[in-house]
């Protein structure tokens, strides 16, 4: 399978299942839209429903379905996406994943403000990953 070939760095650190869902996506819309960020896109989409980002690795979501406003309003939606960090859980678990990545000042942080926060620290994770 290509996409297997090509899997990003964080998916290759995540379970079996994210890879599959990615990998199948992947070869799927590859089929219908071409090679292409549409169909890197739509496979991104695709774990973001059943995964979330944490530090360099996706995590299975305690519950499936969109993670921000983007995912959840299609590709029409105007929303900005939050780079697979789980925007619409609870700030409880927010906070708790803040807590896993040891981000600072995160018990006076607002749900934004804790996004914003974790999409930081996977961003670094990912970089500090990728250069070894």
């Amino acid at each position: 399978m290509p996409a297997r070939e090509n899997m990003p760095s964080t998916l290759k650190r995540s379970p079996k299942k994210a890879q599959d869902t990615y990998a199948e996506t992947l070869d799927s819309a590859v089929d219908q839209y071409g090679d292409g960020e549409r169909a890197h896109r739509t496979a991104f989409s695709a774990v973001k429903h059943s995964f979330e980002k944490v530090g360099d690795h996706w995590e299975p979501k305690a519950e499936k379905g969109p993670s921000d406003a983007k995912a959840a309003g299609g590709r029409d939606s105007k929303a900005k996406t939050a780079s697979g960090v789980d925007a619409n859980a609870s700030k409880k678990h927010l906070l708790d994943v803040a807590r896993r990545l040891d981000i600072t000042g995160r018990s006076r942080m607002t749900k934004s403000e804790l996004v914003e926060a974790i999409q930081k620290a996977n961003a670094r994770s990912t970089r500090k990953a990728s250069a070894k």
